[in-house]
């Protein structure tokens, strides 16, 4: 490349410039620079989070919590879905002040991977009962079709491998800088509408990465999803890598790949490579994606370690032809978009028939919180009615599938007297909540209880309120509970009340939305709401809409066009 002319005083500062770029560097593996950047880097090095499953078994599980080095406890537990829990009776106020060692419980929360949400009645029962016998009655439903247990003692943690393993299910790799679980929609290969099922692939995945050294350390965790339904089921636009069913006009169903989304403090939605691909060749495009970002992805900063910061950088295009040159040793099929989303709603809640001509039943319980107790009697309900499949959904939701149409009355009337509704109202349909203060040890205030009262006197205060609308409530900035895509984003932080006195409260995000018309949302001036005030708000701002909205107007559409007043 030829030189650029620089004036003398610009000349040293460009000068200083490429030289603290070079000492810096990003951490890319690809381009040279393997030495440790941060501790992070370091413990990887110095051992795969893999290998410590054998540490579990043989020393911690036996020596208790105190045994268990650092390094382990707070890092490599992870790759095998274990965390530590936030200790009881520490305020927000505390949680960016002390130390880990401070902040730790004594126990874990342990997630069990649910691979495209596929569940049997017989795993759905033992999950309840680990979770009766030794997580204190918990369960809850994620936004990534997971189960979350808390309460877990490091000494029973080889059991509960043992119980889920010997039902095919595992906790390999649920969290960490890995490639966590696979989304997939809740109704492949069951839904009518469906343009193709991406299951095959899941299972191939799976198959081949999950557990391989080869792809257990990233720069950080690594997200997909695969699904095929027209109802884009899957969030495809948050993932790091996600596979969207489409019909090209030549070569019929497969998919269409997206790369790069991603929230929490720095969102970035997902951008489209253009290409089309075939049901076979998904696996070799994923392994080739999470082979880019293993290799490329900045290792240097955690806060720029996710694969959106180099597709940022990159862009598309460029990001396609180091795919197909340097991995894959071929050129793609170029493809189309997918279409507008065929419903309002991408939860699969209600009743609906399948392909074969029985029917799924899909129920939304509060917030994603469960108990084992309520999950062995779904099992028990499920199987009673000559179902022995279930599914979770990326929405906090689950279903149960294969009901003979005689069937469906009594599958319905049994789940509503366990209050998971199938006919939810738009609030209990449309509330998401993360772990919250409770359990994570990064939050601020409470979700998941706030999240419920919240439903209930929204019912109570708006019965007549038929239209779709999100709300998403976060313990932090992270977003594991998606804000900035919601309709009614609230961000947990500590605000004043009206007296002045530090409480716990929420950002508000208003006019966020997933879908081809995707957007984050937007922020009012000094809007903040104080978990009390959260029920009035949330009212006032859905009767402006009601008052303010044309004929099918959506929530985020009437938000973008309203007023600062109307929102506030």
């Amino acid at each position: 490349m030829a030189a650029t002319p620089e004036t003398p005083a610009a000349a040293p500062a460009a000068a200083a410039r490429r030289k603290t770029g070079r000492h810096r560097g990003e951490g890319q593996w690809a381009v040279g620079h393997h030495t440790p950047l941060n501790g992070n880097e370091q413990f990887k090095k110095d051992d795969d989070g893999l290998n410590v499953r054998t540490r579990i078994e043989t020393i911690y599980a036996h020596r208790g919590f105190d045994s268990i080095d650092p390094n382990d406890l707070r890092g490599r537990m992870r790759w095998w879905g274990l965390y530590t829990q936030r200790k009881p009776g520490i305020d927000g106020g505390k949680t960016a002040i002390l130390e880990p060692e401070e902040l730790d419980d004594k126990y874990f929360m342990l997630r069990v991977r649910i691979d495209g949400g596929r569940l049997t009645t017989e795993q759905l029962r033992v999950i309840g009962e680990i979770s009766e016998e030794f997580a204190r009655g918990t369960a809850d439903l994620t936004d990534r079709q997971n189960v979350q247990y808390h309460w877990i003692r490091i000494e029973d943690v080889p059991e509960i491998w043992r119980r889920l393993e010997a039902v095919g299910l595992s906790t390999t790799e649920a969290c960490g800088d890995t490639p966590r679980v696979i989304l997939g929609s809740p109704v492949a290969g069951i839904a009518q509408d469906e343009i193709i099922d991406g299951t095959p692939a899941i299972d191939e995945i799976y198959r081949r990465i999950v557990g391989n050294k080869d792809f257990s350390n990233l720069p950080r965790k690594f997200k997909s999803a695969i699904s095929g339904s027209p109802l884009l089921d899957v969030a495809h636009e948050i993932n790091d890598i996600a596979f969207v069913g489409v019909n090209h006009p030549e070569h019929g169903p497969g998919f269409d790949v997206w790369v790069g989304g991603g929230l929490s403090t720095n969102p970035k939605l997902g951008v489209r490579l253009g290409t089309w691909v075939s049901l076979d060749e998904v696996p070799d495009v994923y392994e080739g994606v999470i082979s880019i970002f293993r290799d490329y992805g900045y290792r240097r900063l955690r806060t720029r370690a996710r694969l959106k910061f180099l597709v940022a950088d990159w862009g598309p295009v460029k990001f396609r032809q180091v795919l197909e040159d340097e991995y894959l040793k071929r050129k793609l099929t170029d493809g189309p978009a997918p279409e507008q989303p065929s419903g309002q709603w991408r939860d699969h809640v209600g009743v609906h028939q399948q392909q074969d001509g029985k029917f799924y039943v899909g129920f939304a319980p509060r917030v994603g919180r469960v108990d084992g107790a309520t999950l062995t009697k779904i099992a028990d309900i499920a199987e009673q009615h000559g179902s022995g499949r279930l599914r979770t959904t990326a929405e906090q939701k689950m279903i149960v599938l294969d009901i003979e149409a005689d069937r469906v009355d009594s599958v319905v009337e049994a789940l509503e007297a366990l209050d998971l509704r199938v006919k939810p109202s738009p609030f209990r349909r449309g509330t998401m909540a993360c772990t919250g203060i409770e359990f994570c040890k990064l939050a601020i205030v409470e979700t998941k209880a706030r999240g419920a009262s919240l439903i209930d006197e929204l019912e109570r205060r708006l019965p007549d309120f038929a239209e779709p609308i999100t709300i998403n409530i976060n313990g932090c900035p992270n977003a594991c509970a998606r804000i900035q895509v919601a309709d009614i984003g609230l961000k947990g932080q500590l605000v004043l009340d009206d007296d002045g006195n530090q409480v716990e409260g929420y950002q508000v995000h208003l006019g966020g939305a997933l879908g081809l018309e995707a957007g984050f949302g937007r922020k009012v001036r000094g809007l903040k709401v104080t978990s009390a005030g959260l029920p009035d708000y949330v009212e006032r701002v859905v009767k402006s809409y009601e008052e303010q909205r044309e004929d099918g107007e959506r929530f985020a559409a009437w938000v973008a066009r309203a007023d600062e007043k109307s929102l506030s």
